[in-house]
């Protein structure tokens, strides 16, 4: 039986959201910084084989417009927090009765089918460390498994003590998050997809942008 996945992905308002990316571009551009990730991480969600829904939990109305415009269903953010919010995206609007899987919001070098890779790895509740190894950018549960998340300062460490198994090994571009201008950097030599990319052009921090180059 061929599994289908419904995902969710977190995303703050945007003038709150990646504080510790803050001058890596100029203030005025940083919302559009922080939309771009998720578009891109949104798009390589959906175009993976296995999943078949995307949840973007989120308060804010311009993240709203944009994950429908690409084929996500935006929800409400309960309140009560990042892992209460991935708690209702997963386990109360999928259900406990189907495959859930979250992933943060700034993964722009994730590519579809590494997706479906890793989803394919998970045998329990599952989860993959960033790309420092010690946050998670992504948990996954089966069917009648609490999703149970563990976000926060070293949730690497808490997903792990909390009977989560660790996967996606060689996969860096669903391992790497943007926290830092660094982290920025980095995407960057992976493969950013088209919309980061095409900001990061105009902005003057990237090499121009092709068709193949940004395209999506």
């Amino acid at each position: 039986m061929v599994r289908k996945w419904t995902a969710v992905i977190p995303v703050k308002r945007l003038g709150t959201a990646k504080t510790r990316l803050r001058g890596a571009v100029p203030a005025d551009r940083h919302p559009e910084l922080a939309l771009a990730m998720v578009r891109d991480t949104a798009a390589a969600v959906l175009g993976a084989a296995a999943v078949a829904r995307l949840v973007v939990v989120t308060d804010d109305p311009v993240v709203s417009a944009a994950v429908r415009e690409i084929g996500a269903v935006p929800a409400p953010d309960p309140g009560g927090g990042l892992n209460a919010a991935l708690r209702f995206g997963a386990d109360e609007m999928a259900g406990l009765d189907t495959y859930r899987v979250v992933l943060t919001g700034d993964l722009p070098a994730l590519l579809p089918e590494h997706l479906d890779a890793v989803l394919a790895e998970v045998t329990g509740r599952s989860f993959v460390p960033d790309a420092a190894g010690t946050g998670t950018v992504l948990l996954a549960a089966p069917p009648r498994v609490p999703l149970d998340p563990r976000f926060g300062p070293h949730s690497a460490a808490a997903h792990a003590a909390s009977g989560a198994t660790p996967i996606g090994a060689g996969r860096p571009g669903l391992r790497q998050d943007v926290d830092t201008a660094a982290d920025l950097d980095s995407v960057l030599a992976l493969g950013a997809g088209g919309r980061t990319r095409r900001l990061l052009s105009d902005l003057g921090l990237t090499t121009a942008c092709t068709q193949s180059a940004c395209a999506g």
